[in-house]
């Protein structure tokens, strides 16, 4: 399966092999997402809210990028068009240099299912449901094999440290475990790129840089990732921080000092443990 590789615990990436990855990053640029002239207005009570104000960017291939923004300031909005889960008001988007801007609910359904993975802060997993299961659901949609979506959920959750845990469902599963199960999730149908959410919302520091860990890992596979997020401190584990505020782009800056995971976790306690003296 591309860009999945086994583990069987969450190993986080060396500093030395991180660093360098980032170094080079941004030696070959080819555009994965772009939105030109993005406008989204919506009408409430009769008054015209302008969520975006005629948005332009790119999202290159292999890059890890976050968008930052208070609440109200249109990055949910953006996150939305990106992820084909909503429609512009007008403007356009090209996914791969397909403009998806009038794509009908069904065609966007498709590109959602065959070119994106989700992963939310909320993790959005069926309760009733194993991980292995909830994992398999979005190769259902696409009409994976039973035995290939068994194979791919399987290394999936290994890929994130899970293996063992692939029959528990999710109360059975730590607040960062879940969102581990859901990223899983976002990888297994090998999308072009994941859309993260506030994936470290819900989360206390020693999961939320675990969680950005696996993300730095996965990018490091080849994976592009671009995440949303209001805190400033986890848009530091990415390459790449654009700021949107009153639904314009303000600020569009390449990270020159991209925090390790690898590090940073070796500084916080793991929860249920006591820092030795």
């Amino acid at each position: 399966m591309g860009g999945l590789t086994m583990k069987k615990e969450v190993v986080l990436p060396k500093k030395e092999e991180t660093q360098s990855f980032y170094n080079n990053a941004n030696s070959n640029k080819e555009v994965l997402l772009q939105v030109k002239d993005l406008k989204k207005i919506y009408k409430m009570d009769g008054v015209s809210v302008h969520a975006l104000r005629g948005v332009n960017v790119e999202f290159y291939k292999h890059e890890f990028t976050s968008i930052m923004g208070t609440s109200g300031s249109g990055k949910s909005t953006l996150m939305n068009i990106l992820g084909c889960l909503d429609k512009p008001t007008s403007g356009n988007y090209y996914i791969e240099g397909e403009d998806v801007s009038n794509f009908s609910k069904d065609q966007l359904a498709l590109v959602r299912n065959r070119k994106i993975g989700f992963v939310f802060q909320g993790f959005n997993l069926l309760s009733r449901t194993s991980a292995l299961e909830n994992v398999e659901l979005p190769m259902v949609y696409a009409g994976v094999p039973a035995s290939e979506r068994h194979k791919r959920a399987m290394a999936a959750l290994e890929s994130v440290g899970l293996k063992g845990r692939e029959n528990h469902h999710p109360n059975q599963l730590s607040g960062g475990q879940q969102q581990r199960v859901a990223i899983a999730r976002a990888i297994c149908n090998t999308p072009s790129v994941i859309l993260a959410d506030e994936p470290t919302g819900n989360l206390d520091s020693y999961s939320s840089i675990e969680i950005m860990g696996i993300f730095q890992r996965l990018n490091q596979q080849g994976i592009s990732i671009v995440l949303i997020t209001h805190e400033p401190d986890i848009a530091e584990y990415t390459q790449r921080v654009i700021k949107i505020v009153d639904g314009q782009i303000v600020s569009d800056k390449r990270n020159d000092k991209v925090l390790l995971a690898s590090e940073e976790i070796k500084k916080h306690k793991k929860p249920g443990t006591e820092i030795e003296d």
